[in-house]
């Protein structure tokens, strides 16, 4: 009878952890502290409204679905460009901006200055709404 108990357990912290991912992943997050990147860090020049900087890796799915995403809204917004990483490569900024999932998407403002996170297979509504966000903040 212990048995199944710790089985019920079990399963109701497995089901409340997903649940818990399912409404998490994907979405934007404002960064609170605002660090930079440029384009020596990056190899790659900034777009000059923003830029998504995508940290990947070779085994991810959720990663070429985020990479889709980005780059359908790249392709349409003029000023924005989508640069990707490969995590397991790009240690030194993994642990600079605490990279601890992949996908995991930077937005960056024109100066390069982070000011959007997404963590989990991306959004096509979140991104655009963070986009927005940034070309907002940009303005005034």
């Amino acid at each position: 009878m212990t048995g199944v108990w710790i089985a019920l357990a079990a399963l109701a912290l497995a089901l409340g952890f997903g649940g818990y991912r399912r409404l998490t992943d994907g979405r934007a997050k404002t960064v609170r502290t605002a660090p930079s990147l440029n384009e020596a860090t990056l190899g790659a020049p900034l777009g000059s409204q923003a830029t998504f900087v995508q940290f990947s890796s070779t085994v991810c799915a959720p990663c070429r679905a985020t990479h889709r995403v980005l780059s359908e809204v790249v392709a349409g917004t003029e000023g924005v460009r989508h640069i990707d990483l490969n995590a397991e490569t790009r240690l030194d900024l993994v642990e600079k901006f605490g990279i601890t999932r992949t996908p995991t998407v930077l937005l960056l403002d024109a100066d390069g200055v982070v000011r959007n996170r997404i963590v989990g297979a991306a959004r096509k509504s979140e991104v655009v709404n963070a986009l927005q966000q940034v070309d907002r903040a940009v303005a005034a």
